[in-house]
């Protein structure tokens, strides 16, 4: 059965920070389910207008942790600042990250994990005008296209994309090594 990862936005993620990592993830086999806190779809935000719809798969009502391998959070600046606001989204996260899981989380994706206070003590990079945000809330904050620290997967910028879906694999890859 092939890993789950689950994908959690809303209206205004950035276009490539979500379609070109689920393309990536699905091609290498994963299955990719994006949940939002409305059914339906939801629309992108592509640069600097609005972009296409994404369809739902589940609620945030629906999504368990326990049900995937992984999550994936999208940048934008309208996406994690509307979901940061949403207890039920900021629990989610939570959850994955109590249980072990891969988080990750690209561009201003890590408002989510300050909003859940899980990078206090953690090694991270967001975009830059996020990163204040980060140092605020613990963590030390680096330039670098893709860091992982313990379960953390963290990136800047959609330039960063094949670096940060490589990174989210290799943790998955030692998640799915047998014991």
């Amino acid at each position: 059965m092939a890993q789950r990862i689950l994908i959690m936005a809303t209206d205004g993620f950035e276009q490539s920070e979500l379609e070109e990592p689920m393309e990536l993830l699905q091609d290498a086999g994963y299955e990719v389910l994006v949940a939002s806190p409305e059914e339906g779809s939801i629309q992108g935000w592509d640069q600097d207008d609005w972009g296409d719809d994404v369809d739902v798969d589940l609620t945030l009502d629906e999504a368990n942790a326990a049900d995937f391998d992984a999550l994936l959070l999208p940048g934008g600046q309208i996406n994690p600042d509307k979901l940061r606001m949403d207890p039920q989204a900021v629990q989610l996260v939570r959850d994955f990250v109590d249980a072990g899981k891969p988080v990750a989380a690209i561009c201003h994706g890590p408002w989510l994990l300050v909003e859940a206070d899980v990078v206090r003590g953690k090694r991270v990079t967001s975009w830059p005008s996020i990163r204040t945000d980060l140092t605020n809330a613990g963590a030390n904050v680096v330039d670098e296209e893709a860091v992982v620290d313990g379960n953390l997967v963290t990136s800047r910028k959609p330039d960063d994309i094949p670096a940060f879906v490589k990174a989210l694999q290799g943790l998955l890859e030692q998640v799915a090594e047998p014991a």
